[in-house]
Protein backbone atom coordinates (compact mmCIF):
# COMPACT_ATOMS: atom_id res chain seq x y z
CA UNK A 1 0.00 0.00 0.00
CA UNK A 2 2.69 2.28 0.65
CA UNK A 3 4.67 1.81 -2.36
CA UNK A 4 1.41 2.57 -4.36
CA UNK A 5 0.50 5.71 -2.88
CA UNK A 6 4.68 6.77 -3.11
CA UNK A 7 3.68 6.16 -7.19
CA UNK A 8 -0.11 7.90 -7.10
CA UNK A 9 0.65 10.68 -5.32
CA UNK A 10 3.12 12.58 -7.70
CA UNK A 11 0.64 11.69 -10.79
CA UNK A 12 -2.30 13.15 -8.45
CA UNK A 13 0.11 16.46 -7.57
CA UNK A 14 -0.71 19.18 -10.01
CA UNK A 15 2.76 21.35 -9.39
CA UNK A 16 4.79 21.67 -12.45
CA UNK A 17 1.71 20.86 -14.93
CA UNK A 18 1.67 24.10 -16.98
CA UNK A 19 5.81 23.27 -17.40
CA UNK A 20 4.55 21.40 -20.76
CA UNK A 21 2.69 24.09 -22.20
CA UNK A 22 5.29 26.60 -21.58
CA UNK A 23 7.55 24.33 -23.28
CA UNK A 24 5.31 24.33 -26.53
CA UNK A 25 4.25 27.80 -26.68
CA UNK A 26 8.01 28.45 -26.27
CA UNK A 27 9.18 26.27 -29.30
CA UNK A 28 5.97 27.43 -31.11
CA UNK A 29 7.61 30.73 -30.90
CA UNK A 30 11.13 29.86 -32.02
CA UNK A 31 9.48 28.78 -34.97
CA UNK A 32 7.44 31.43 -36.00
CA UNK A 33 10.28 33.82 -35.34
CA UNK A 34 12.54 31.89 -37.32
CA UNK A 35 10.45 31.56 -40.34
CA UNK A 36 9.72 35.45 -40.00
CA UNK A 37 13.75 35.99 -39.99
CA UNK A 38 14.13 33.27 -42.99
CA UNK A 39 11.43 35.37 -44.67
CA UNK A 40 13.29 38.46 -43.99
CA UNK A 41 16.29 37.72 -45.14
CA UNK A 42 15.16 36.57 -48.59
CA UNK A 43 13.38 39.83 -48.92
CA UNK A 44 16.70 41.68 -48.20
CA UNK A 45 18.94 39.80 -50.57
CA UNK A 46 16.27 40.01 -53.15
CA UNK A 47 15.83 43.35 -52.22
CA UNK A 48 19.73 43.97 -52.68
CA UNK A 49 20.40 41.83 -55.81
CA UNK A 50 17.49 44.06 -57.89
CA UNK A 51 19.55 47.44 -56.13
CA UNK A 52 22.71 46.67 -58.04
CA UNK A 53 20.81 45.03 -61.07
CA UNK A 54 19.64 48.58 -61.14
CA UNK A 55 22.95 50.23 -60.70
CA UNK A 56 24.41 48.04 -63.45
CA UNK A 57 21.63 48.68 -65.46
CA UNK A 58 22.05 52.68 -64.98
CA UNK A 59 25.50 52.63 -65.34
CA UNK A 60 25.05 51.31 -69.18
CA UNK A 61 22.17 53.67 -69.59
CA UNK A 62 24.57 56.44 -68.34
CA UNK A 63 27.42 55.41 -70.15
CA UNK A 64 25.87 55.75 -73.57
CA UNK A 65 25.26 59.50 -73.20
CA UNK A 66 27.79 60.34 -75.85
CA UNK A 67 25.58 58.31 -78.65
CA UNK A 68 22.38 59.81 -76.83
CA UNK A 69 21.18 62.70 -79.92
CA UNK A 70 20.18 65.67 -78.13
CA UNK A 71 17.14 66.84 -78.97
CA UNK A 72 16.87 70.06 -76.77
CA UNK A 73 14.59 71.62 -78.65
CA UNK A 74 12.50 68.74 -79.15
CA UNK A 75 12.42 67.40 -75.65
CA UNK A 76 13.21 63.83 -76.53
CA UNK A 77 16.46 61.87 -76.47
CA UNK A 78 17.89 58.83 -78.27
CA UNK A 79 20.83 57.01 -78.93
CA UNK A 80 21.68 57.49 -82.70
CA UNK A 81 24.58 58.57 -84.32
CA UNK A 82 24.86 60.63 -87.93
CA UNK A 83 26.34 58.30 -90.83
CA UNK A 84 26.04 59.79 -94.34
CA UNK A 85 23.44 62.19 -93.87
CA UNK A 86 21.13 60.02 -91.65
CA UNK A 87 20.88 59.06 -88.21
CA UNK A 88 21.54 55.30 -87.21
CA UNK A 89 20.71 53.39 -83.46
CA UNK A 90 23.82 53.50 -81.67
CA UNK A 91 24.30 52.28 -77.88
CA UNK A 92 26.15 49.67 -76.10
CA UNK A 93 25.32 47.03 -73.57
CA UNK A 94 28.74 47.38 -71.56
CA UNK A 95 29.21 44.46 -69.10
CA UNK A 96 26.28 44.55 -66.83
CA UNK A 97 27.89 41.07 -65.52
CA UNK A 98 31.45 42.56 -64.36
CA UNK A 99 29.53 45.54 -62.50
CA UNK A 100 27.40 43.18 -60.74
CA UNK A 101 30.85 41.42 -59.62
CA UNK A 102 32.00 44.30 -58.24
CA UNK A 103 28.92 45.62 -56.73
CA UNK A 104 27.50 42.55 -55.05
CA UNK A 105 31.06 40.37 -54.58
CA UNK A 106 30.49 37.80 -56.89
CA UNK A 107 32.21 34.63 -58.79
CA UNK A 108 31.73 33.28 -61.19
CA UNK A 109 30.94 29.50 -61.38
CA UNK A 110 30.39 28.23 -64.90
CA UNK A 111 27.44 30.18 -66.41
CA UNK A 112 26.41 31.76 -62.92
CA UNK A 113 28.13 34.18 -60.52
CA UNK A 114 27.85 33.01 -57.15
CA UNK A 115 28.38 35.18 -53.63
CA UNK A 116 29.41 32.65 -50.70
CA UNK A 117 29.52 33.63 -47.38
CA UNK A 118 32.71 33.89 -44.76
CA UNK A 119 32.65 29.59 -44.32
CA UNK A 120 32.11 28.70 -47.96
CA UNK A 121 28.27 28.15 -48.38
CA UNK A 122 26.27 29.45 -50.98
CA UNK A 123 24.76 32.52 -50.08
CA UNK A 124 22.77 33.08 -53.25
CA UNK A 125 23.64 32.81 -57.31
CA UNK A 126 22.37 34.60 -60.54
CA UNK A 127 22.36 33.89 -63.52
CA UNK A 128 20.40 34.71 -67.00
CA UNK A 129 20.77 37.43 -67.82
CA UNK A 130 18.80 39.38 -70.66
CA UNK A 131 19.00 43.36 -70.90
CA UNK A 132 16.57 45.00 -73.44
CA UNK A 133 17.23 48.59 -74.58
CA UNK A 134 14.91 50.51 -76.09
CA UNK A 135 15.69 53.49 -77.99
CA UNK A 136 13.75 56.53 -78.17
CA UNK A 137 12.01 57.58 -81.28
CA UNK A 138 13.16 60.81 -83.47
CA UNK A 139 10.64 63.24 -82.21
CA UNK A 140 6.87 61.82 -82.58
CA UNK A 141 3.87 63.75 -81.92
CA UNK A 142 2.26 60.01 -80.49
CA UNK A 143 4.71 59.27 -77.91
CA UNK A 144 6.57 62.84 -77.06
CA UNK A 145 7.39 61.30 -73.60
CA UNK A 146 9.80 58.21 -75.33
CA UNK A 147 13.10 58.50 -73.99
CA UNK A 148 16.18 56.11 -73.58
CA UNK A 149 15.26 52.85 -71.70
CA UNK A 150 16.85 49.86 -70.93
CA UNK A 151 15.03 47.12 -69.15
CA UNK A 152 16.65 43.73 -67.61
CA UNK A 153 15.64 40.41 -65.60
CA UNK A 154 18.16 38.28 -64.16
CA UNK A 155 17.48 34.94 -62.41
CA UNK A 156 18.30 34.78 -58.32
CA UNK A 157 18.66 31.62 -56.80
CA UNK A 158 18.72 31.54 -52.81
CA UNK A 159 19.17 29.00 -50.56
CA UNK A 160 17.14 28.81 -47.73
CA UNK A 161 18.55 28.77 -44.40
CA UNK A 162 15.74 27.27 -41.93
CA UNK A 163 14.62 23.61 -42.88
CA UNK A 164 17.28 22.96 -45.19
CA UNK A 165 16.08 19.47 -46.49
CA UNK A 166 12.63 20.46 -46.32
CA UNK A 167 12.65 23.03 -48.17
CA UNK A 168 13.65 23.70 -51.79
CA UNK A 169 15.37 27.26 -52.71
CA UNK A 170 13.65 30.16 -53.68
CA UNK A 171 14.16 31.00 -57.12
CA UNK A 172 12.54 34.72 -58.39
CA UNK A 173 13.27 36.71 -61.66
CA UNK A 174 14.31 39.62 -60.55
CA UNK A 175 13.26 42.87 -63.26
CA UNK A 176 14.58 46.44 -63.12
CA UNK A 177 14.32 49.18 -65.22
CA UNK A 178 16.64 52.24 -66.01
CA UNK A 179 16.09 55.32 -68.54
CA UNK A 180 17.75 58.15 -69.53
CA UNK A 181 16.35 61.60 -69.96
CA UNK A 182 18.94 64.75 -70.71
CA UNK A 183 18.46 67.70 -68.31
CA UNK A 184 19.68 70.36 -70.62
Amino acid sequence: MEVTNKVISPIKDKKGSSMPLAVAVTLSLVLVFSGISEYLRLLIIAQGVRDAVQSAIISTVVENYDDVYHGVREGYSGGYQPMAGKFDESFDYGDIYDKLDNLLGLSKNGSRHEKKTANGNLEFRIWNLNVHIRNAPFASADNPSARFEADADIMLEVPVSFGKKLLPPMRIKVETRAGYTPKF
